[in-house]
């Protein structure tokens, strides 16, 4: 239960790395909310999985999904170029925490 709260936690990180890009500064009312009701919800779920999990693989994991979300909706969404390498490098950091898990 504590990976599967982990991983929507790292969801819920890219949600309000995105929210907070689109708030202008947390000066526009919707991605301002939907920033802190998703941030209060990551950290929550991360403090819940560190209970079970350690804290540099929870940490790693979930900075890793958010990291990779946060980007890969950047490039789907036309804010941020798409690369073979920017996609290699992904592609190495869920490799990454597929290997944290798998090694757990």
């Amino acid at each position: 239960m504590s990976w599967f709260v982990l991983v929507v936690s790292g969801v819920l990180e890219a949600v309000w790395a995105t929210a907070l890009d689109r708030s202008d500064g947390l000066s526009r009312l919707r991605p301002s909310a939907v920033f802190a009701v998703a941030l209060v919800g990551s950290m929550a779920g991360l403090a819940w999985a560190m209970r079970d999990l350690p804290v540099g693989t929870a940490y790693a994991v979930w900075v890793g999904i958010g990291a990779v979300l946060t980007v890969a909706y950047a490039m789907a969404t036309g804010q941020e170029p798409v690369s073979v390498l920017k996609v290699f490098f992904l592609v190495m950091i869920v490799a990454g925490v597929v290997g944290l898990k798998l090694s757990h």
